[in-house]
C-alpha cells in the first residue's frame, strides 16, 4: 500500500466517523436517539470551569478599564503586545495635569502666591503619576498575567480535551445504535465489539477530562494569592497619594476659619448654599476654637498700640480680594493696625505693596 492509498483511506475513515456523529448529534436533538449522559461528578466540575472561565474574564477585562480608563491606549497595548514591541511611553492623566500646573506657575510666576502653589500641586500630580505607573505595572504582572495565563492556557486545553470527550460520547452512542439495528448474529457481534472499543475510549478520556477539571480548585487558590498581591499594590497606591497630598496641605497651609468665612463669602453668589454639615464644617469650627484661644498678647499689645512690627509669615496666603495682601511662607512683612480693623486682620506692608492679612498667618518677630 503506497501513501496515497493510505491517505485515501483515512479520510475515507474520518469521513465516514464525521458522518455517523453527525448523525447521531442531529437523531438526539429530535428525540430519537438516546443519549449517555455524563456522571453528575463530571458535571459540577464541567459547570465550575464554565463559571470560573466567565467571570474570570469579566473582573480581567474590569480591571484593564480600572488600570486604563482610555479604551484607544488599551488597543494600542494589545496590539503592540501581540507584535511583541514595547508600546511608546506617553505621560498618564495626573503627570499631564502636573505638567500643565508647573509650567502655568512658571508662567505667571513662582513668586507669587498662586504661581507658586500651581508648581507645588503640579509636582504632587506628577508623583501621584508616577505611583499610578507602579500599581498599573504591578497589577499586570501579578493579577492580570495569571488571569490571562489561565484563559488563553489551562482552559484553551480543557475546551480542547471537552470537545474530544463529547466526540468520544457519540461514537458510543452511535455504535450502541448500530448495535441496536443489528440483525445477524456476526452484525450483532462486531457491534458489541465496537461498544466495548467506544465505551474504553470514552471511559479513558473522561477521566482525562475530570483529572484537568480538578484542577480548577488549584486555580481558584493560584488566583486567591494573586488578588492578595493586587490589593496589596493597590493599598501601596493610595497611601502614596495620601502621603503626597499630606505632605502638599502641609506646604500650602491649612486655612483659618476667619479665611474660610472670608472665601466663603466672596464666592457665595457662585456656589449654592447647603444645609448639611460638611467635614469641612466641623474643621472651621474647631479651627475656630483655636484661633481664638491661640490669640498672643503681643497682637494684643499690637492692636492696641500706634506703632508697626515685623512679623515672619508662616503659610501661603492667597488675597480674595484688592483689599488683601497676598502672602508666601517665610518671607517677613511690616504689619501694623489701623482703628475700625477686625481682630482678625491687621494691615500689612511689602514695599510699596499693602493690604490686609489674617493675624493666624504671621509670627511676630522681636
Amino acid at each position: 500500500m503506497n501513501i496515497m492509498d493510505f491517505n485515501v483511506k483515512k479520510l475515507a475513515a474520518d469521513a465516514g466517523t464525521f458522518l455517523s456523529r453527525a448523525v447521531q448529534f442531529t437523531e438526539e436533538k429530535l428525540g430519537q436517539a438516546e443519549k449517555t449522559e455524563f456522571d453528575a461528578h463530571l458535571e459540577n466540575l464541567l459547570s465550575k470551569a464554565e463559571c470560573t472561565k466567565h467571570w474570570t474574564e469579566k473582573i480581567m477585562k474590569q480591571t484593564e478599564v480600572l488600570l486604563q480608563p482610555n479604551p484607544n491606549a488599551r488597543i494600542e497595548e494589545f496590539v503592540y503586545e501581540k507584535l511583541d514591541r514595547k508600546a511608546p511611553s506617553r505621560m498618564n492623566n495626573p503627570e499631564l495635569l502636573g505638567q500643565y500646573m508647573v509650567d502655568s506657575g512658571n508662567e505667571f510666576g513662582p513668586g507669587t502666591a498662586y504661581g507658586n502653589a500651581l508648581i507645588k500641586c503640579g509636582e504632587t500630580q506628577k508623583r501621584i503619576g508616577a505611583a499610578d505607573r507602579e500599581l498599573i505595572q504591578t497589577a499586570a504582572i501579578n493579577f492580570l498575567t495569571p488571569l490571562r495565563n489561565f484563559i488563553e492556557g489551562d482552559y484553551k486545553t480543557i475546551t480542547k480535551e471537552r470537545k474530544l470527550l463529547q466526540n468520544k460520547r457519540l461514537d458510543l452512542d452511535a455504535a450502541k445504535t448500530r448495535l441496536k439495528k443489528a440483525k445477524a448474529a456476526e452484525a450483532r457481534a462486531a457491534s458489541e465489539q465496537e461498544v466495548r472499543i467506544a465505551q474504553s475510549e470514552f471511559d479513558r478520556q473522561a477521566e482525562i477530562t475530570r483529572l484537568l477539571l480538578e484542577g480548577i480548585s488549584s486555580t481558584h487558590a493560584h488566583h486567591l494569592r494573586c488578588l492578595n498581591d493586587f490589593v496589596e499594590a493597590q493599598m501601596t497606591y493610595y497611601a502614596q497619594c495620601y502621603q503626597y497630598m499630606l505632605d502638599l496641605q502641609k506646604q500650602l497651609g491649612s486655612f483659618p476659619s476667619t479665611v474660610l468665612a472670608n472665601h466663603n463669602q466672596s464666592s457665595s453668589t457662585c456656589a449654592p448654599s447647603s444645609s448639611t454639615t460638611t467635614p469641612s464644617a466641623s474643621v472651621t469650627a474647631s479651627l475656630s476654637s483655636i484661633t481664638n484661644s491661640a490669640a498672643s498678647s503681643s497682637f494684643v499689645e499690637l492692636k492696641s498700640a500706634s506703632g508697626s512690627r515685623k512679623a515672619r509669615v508662616l503659610y501661603d496666603y492667597d488675597a480674595a480680594n484688592s483689599s488683601e495682601l497676598s502672602l508666601l511662607a517665610d518671607e517677613v512683612i511690616t504689619v501694623y493696625s489701623i482703628p475700625g480693623m477686625d481682630s482678625d486682620w491687621l494691615m500689612g506692608e511689602r514695599g510699596n505693596q499693602k493690604g490686609k492679612v489674617p493675624i493666624t498667618y504671621l509670627e511676630l518677630l522681636n
